[in-house]
């Protein structure tokens, strides 16, 4: 082993260590508030909204089956519109159980 194939990696490194530093990047300062809706506030009122058309999918077809109307056409398009949003909703549900799962399965 020869002494001189060392001495250039060494000039290399104490070169490296001279020069000088980036400044290091600085950090956005931190929101005081968060600005709109959080995540729970959304999907709890996203929940409200499918209940609510569910209750008035229900109603319309209350108030055919009682005489109050016969719009059947409105019925269904009512019964339609709650059983995709009621839906959605479900695959939601299942996407969110399914990262859970996948997040407590993760190796640490």
């Amino acid at each position: 082993m020869s002494v001189t194939g060392i001495s250039p990696s060494m000039s290399a490194l104490q070169a490296a260590q001279s020069a000088p530093r980036p400044e290091p990047v600085a950090r956005p300062a931190p929101l005081g508030e968060a600005q709109g809706p959080g995540f729970a506030e959304r999907l709890g009122q996203a929940v409200e909204r499918v209940n609510a058309q569910q209750a008035k999918a229900s109603q319309a077809a209350r108030d055919f089956e009682t005489g109050r109307t016969e719009d059947l056409a409105a019925v269904m398009v009512e019964q339609q519109v709650s059983s995709l949003g009621f839906q959605m909703t479900m695959q939601v549900r299942n996407k969110a159980l399914t990262a859970y799962r996948d997040i407590m399965n993760m190796p640490v």
